[in-house]
Protein backbone atom coordinates (compact mmCIF):
# COMPACT_ATOMS: atom_id res chain seq x y z
CA UNK A 1 0.00 0.00 0.00
CA UNK A 2 1.10 3.34 -0.61
CA UNK A 3 3.11 4.64 2.66
CA UNK A 4 1.54 8.11 2.08
CA UNK A 5 -1.96 6.83 2.63
CA UNK A 6 -1.30 4.77 5.32
CA UNK A 7 0.58 7.91 6.99
CA UNK A 8 -2.71 10.36 5.95
CA UNK A 9 -5.13 7.12 8.16
CA UNK A 10 -2.24 6.87 10.77
CA UNK A 11 -2.97 10.54 11.49
CA UNK A 12 -6.47 10.98 11.23
CA UNK A 13 -6.63 8.06 13.60
CA UNK A 14 -4.68 10.14 15.88
CA UNK A 15 -6.18 13.35 15.47
CA UNK A 16 -9.52 11.28 17.04
CA UNK A 17 -7.89 9.67 19.84
CA UNK A 18 -5.88 12.69 20.69
CA UNK A 19 -8.86 13.95 21.44
CA UNK A 20 -9.20 11.94 24.57
CA UNK A 21 -7.80 14.02 27.54
CA UNK A 22 -6.10 11.10 29.08
CA UNK A 23 -2.70 11.10 26.89
CA UNK A 24 -1.66 7.31 27.58
CA UNK A 25 -5.06 6.21 26.61
CA UNK A 26 -4.71 7.77 24.13
CA UNK A 27 -1.42 6.56 22.79
CA UNK A 28 -3.07 3.01 23.80
CA UNK A 29 -6.35 3.81 21.78
CA UNK A 30 -3.95 4.37 18.34
CA UNK A 31 -2.38 1.58 19.31
CA UNK A 32 -5.10 -0.97 19.82
CA UNK A 33 -7.07 0.42 16.92
CA UNK A 34 -3.77 -0.01 14.20
CA UNK A 35 -3.29 -3.50 16.07
CA UNK A 36 -6.81 -4.72 15.79
CA UNK A 37 -7.67 -3.17 12.37
CA UNK A 38 -4.40 -2.90 9.90
CA UNK A 39 -3.45 -6.06 7.98
CA UNK A 40 0.29 -6.76 9.52
CA UNK A 41 1.98 -5.50 6.25
CA UNK A 42 0.42 -2.46 6.77
CA UNK A 43 1.44 -1.56 10.35
CA UNK A 44 4.90 -3.34 9.12
CA UNK A 45 5.50 -0.30 6.36
CA UNK A 46 4.22 2.30 9.26
CA UNK A 47 6.98 0.92 11.32
CA UNK A 48 9.78 1.20 8.60
CA UNK A 49 8.95 4.61 7.87
CA UNK A 50 8.85 5.79 11.20
CA UNK A 51 12.34 6.66 10.99
CA UNK A 52 12.79 8.09 7.33
CA UNK A 53 12.20 10.95 5.51
CA UNK A 54 8.55 9.72 5.26
CA UNK A 55 7.94 9.77 8.80
CA UNK A 56 8.41 12.85 9.52
CA UNK A 57 5.05 13.75 8.03
CA UNK A 58 3.60 11.27 11.07
CA UNK A 59 2.16 13.54 14.15
CA UNK A 60 3.91 13.50 17.14
CA UNK A 61 1.07 11.80 19.45
CA UNK A 62 1.07 8.87 16.59
CA UNK A 63 4.76 8.48 16.71
CA UNK A 64 4.27 8.27 20.28
CA UNK A 65 1.62 5.76 20.53
CA UNK A 66 3.93 3.87 17.93
CA UNK A 67 6.73 4.38 19.93
CA UNK A 68 5.52 3.25 23.20
CA UNK A 69 3.08 0.45 22.16
CA UNK A 70 5.90 -0.68 19.46
CA UNK A 71 5.73 -4.55 20.57
CA UNK A 72 1.98 -4.72 20.21
CA UNK A 73 2.13 -3.61 16.30
CA UNK A 74 4.75 -6.23 14.85
CA UNK A 75 3.56 -8.74 12.82
CA UNK A 76 3.17 -11.81 14.80
CA UNK A 77 5.28 -14.70 13.03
Amino acid sequence: MDIHKLIHMANQIGSFFEAMPDREEALSGIANHLGKFWEPRMRSQLLDCLDTEEGKDLTPVVVSAIRAHRGKLLPQH
